[in-house]
């Protein structure tokens, strides 16, 4: 018989369902049971009976009970065995085995370094930029003017190819300062520079493809392309860059990072730039230009880019992650408008589109000028930390005993050792001096190549000076 509890907070009719459904699945009431009519039950229980149909009604929409004019309320026949009190519970799916992506996590993690951090430690990051409360505040500020001013289409679902309006910026930045002139439709807006490699493997590589990567080089690039089962080849880097002679004839695609190169640091020189491209042109094969840290330049003005020389072989890859943050998560990816539409195809299936207030927030980011006074002010702050950091190699001597690369561009440079050199153990002595510097052993796929790579962006001239004293005296007396 059901109850009624009158001390009991839920609403009667739940009460009454919660013991029914009990008693259906313990086997209380066995598979063909039939219930008593609604009136009588009511009647017993000293409830309306409305309130009995709508047990009844609800037992009958979950498939616990079935009804008929002259069978009345039954319970289902199902075949439902009780549990036994030491019957041990069902197991789920167990989660396949994935190798490679244990493998490339743990790699990406190596990479980052990002372990716990000290309080006190000097951090000579390569992965993060510069930021302040001026940059929240002005973020701030355009994430709430941007939620007032967005109407309720733009929470609809959205363009596979990203907001309109912030490839309109894009596509002005891209003309005025980095010589790309390109249409809003040869752009396609992504989360980052991993999100946009994989949607390269997936739109435009057959599985299995083979695919040339700098070595040392950027590991998220052969981590992605690895993990989508493409066959990917090193090609060693040396002092002009790329060693373009070494790409596999088979290759399908190239990635590169000319303007300033991921590990080393170099530019890629004129001569390769002009030997990759013309190769790309005979062998047919897609150059993906990752234009790593150019807006960050020290002597002369932003190097042209590859796409602008060969638009119809080039994928070129902008990230803010860098520029601005990487917590906002938005990159562009530029190509010929077949490509970028292939593209878009796939991220409309798998992804649909990118959430819809970063955009937002962006595009009021940069046109009312945040963007580019953000640059110019980080901009001067590199500069110093970049000269600070180059006149303390200089003077503790480092540079005699070691080899400096990297040191026109970007936000990091190159302190390179003997292939015999121990970095691990340099790395971990220099961990417990306080000061955290990343091994250029974790860009490499199969280079032997040994050194540090050391980021300024995040590290002001004082601490600067005073981590890579501790270094030298690591160093210079191991």
């Amino acid at each position: 018989m059901l109850k009624v509890n009158r001390d009991d907070e839920r609403p009667i009719w739940q009460q009454l369902l919660d013991q029914a459904i009990h008693n259906i699945t313990t086997g209380k009431w066995p598979p063909g049971e039939l219930l008593l009519p609604s009136r009588e039950l009511a009647q017993l229980i000293g409830v309306s009976r409305s309130t009995i149909q709508s047990v009844y009604e609800e037992l009958f929409s979950r498939g616990y009970t079935v009804t008929s004019r002259r069978g009345g309320t039954r319970v289902s026949e199902w075949t439902y065995k009780p549990h036994s009190a030491d019957e041990v519970p069902a197991l789920g799916p167990a989660a396949p085995e994935l190798p490679l992506l244990n493998t490339a996590i743990g790699h990406l993690h190596s990479w980052f370094g990002n372990k716990e951090k000290g309080k006190d430690e000097i951090d000579f990051s390569p992965h993060e930029p510069y930021l302040d409360d001026h940059f929240l505040n002005n973020w701030r500020q355009s994430f709430l003017q941007a939620s007032t001013e967005t109407d309720l289409d733009s929470w609809a679902y959205g363009d596979a190819y990203g907001y309109l309006p912030l490839r309109k910026q894009i596509q002005r930045y891209l003309s005025l300062e980095r010589g790309v002139h390109v249409e809003v439709d040869q752009i396609l807006l992504t989360s980052g520079a991993q999100h946009s490699l994989d949607l390269i493997a997936q739109s435009l590589l057959h599985e299995g493809a083979t695919v040339s990567v700098e070595d040392p080089g950027f590991p998220a690039a052969w981590m992605a392309m690895k993990y989508r089962r493409m066959q990917v080849v090193s090609v060693p880097v040396d002092e002009h860059g790329l060693c373009v002679d070494g790409i596999h004839p088979e290759s399908r695609l190239v990635y590169v990072t000319p303007s300033h190169q991921c590990a080393v640091g170099v530019i890629m020189s004129e001569p390769r730039r002009q030997q990759l491209l013309h190769l790309a042109a005979d062998q047919r094969f897609w150059i993906v230009e990752d234009d790593y840290d150019s807006e960050f330049r020290y002597r002369g003005d932003p190097l042209p880019t590859l796409f602008s020389q060969r638009p119809q072989n080039t994928l070129y890859m902008l990230s803010f992650s860098k520029m601005i943050a990487p917590g906002i998560r938005m990159s562009a990816l530029v190509g010929p408008k077949e490509a970028i539409r292939q593209l878009a195809r796939i991220h409309e299936l798998t992804y649909r589109h990118l959430p819809i207030m970063e955009q937002i927030t962006l595009t009021h980011f940069i046109e009312h000028g945040h963007f580019m006074r953000h640059m110019r002010k980080v901009r001067n702050i590199y500069r110093r930390r970049h000269a600070a950091m180059t006149k303390a190699i200089f003077a503790t001597s480092l540079s005699e005993r070691f080899t400096l690369s990297g040191a026109e561009t970007g936000l990091h440079m190159l302190l390179e050792a003997e292939p015999s050199f121990d970095e691990v153990t340099v790395t971990s002595l220099a961990l417990q001096r306080g000061i955290r510097i990343y091994p250029l052993s974790q860009y490499g796929l199969e280079s032997k190549r040994k050194g540090w790579v050391l980021g300024f962006a995040k590290v002001d001239e004082a601490a600067i000076k005073e981590g890579i004293e501790r270094l030298a005296e690591i160093l210079l007396h191991k």
